[in-house]
């Protein structure tokens, strides 16, 4: 009796696409707040002596900013003046659309494919990022990490997004900027973009079965 060969099935279209913001919609440039307010030589100090990615990765956790100027007050009185400078001006640290993007974006939206976001942000920042990159809003929804106390790359806040969202990872292509967020939701399952350009993501999209434009 001969027996047929089994076939794997195919791979699941993608029907979803989840977002990361900071640099895949909006670029964000924290030095860009500081324009023609302090020198970069001060700057520096201040984001040298706060080791600036752990303290905005803090904040991207949920901690308050009130909290965060009390902490620098106690430990770096001298930056204090430097924070509050970041934090009055942090919308012009969001230095518009990330180039093409947001065609893209319509581009799904007009498919039928279903847009979410997943993004460490602080919460009492995040209401800056729609109107330096309207794309921001034609999302379905949005998972702020500062508003969930999680941060990628915690598989936490992907299980906590595809429960929110009703996601299928297999179906699901997470784009985002960060090597380590993208490792971390693909070990979940999702299919994932190391986002470098609007080219990229196009013809990554286009790779699975997504009609949008070749550009």
């Amino acid at each position: 009796m001969s027996t047929v060969p089994h076939e794997n099935p195919p791979e699941a279209r993608i029907d979803t696409v989840l977002f990361d913001f900071g640099n895949v919609l909006v670029a964000w440039d924290p030095y860009a707040a500081y324009a023609g307010r302090m020198d970069r030589a001060d700057v520096e100090a201040f984001f040298e002596a706060v080791d600036f990615p752990t303290f905005n990765a803090r904040q991207d956790a949920g901690r308050s900013w009130a909290d965060a100027r009390r902490e620098v007050a106690e430990h770096h009185p001298e930056h204090v003046s430097s924070l509050d400078v970041y934090t009055e001006n942090f919308a012009a640290s969001l230095v518009g659309p990330v180039p093409g993007v947001e065609e893209v974006v319509y581009e799904l939206r007009s498919l039928g494919v279903r847009l979410y976001g997943l993004t460490n942000w602080s919460a009492e920042m995040f209401h800056a990022a729609e109107p330096a990159a309207p794309a921001v809003g034609l999302m379905q929804d949005v998972l702020v990490s500062g508003r969930v106390g999680l941060v990628k790359p915690d598989p936490r806040i992907f299980e906590v997004a595809t429960e929110r969202f009703a996601l299928d990872p297999a179906r699901t292509l997470f784009v985002d900027d960060s090597v380590a967020n993208v490792t971390a939701a693909a070990a979940l399952g999702f299919r994932t973009l190391r986002f470098e350009d609007a080219a990229g993501l196009r013809a990554a999209l286009r790779g699975l079965g997504v009609g949008v434009r070749e550009v």
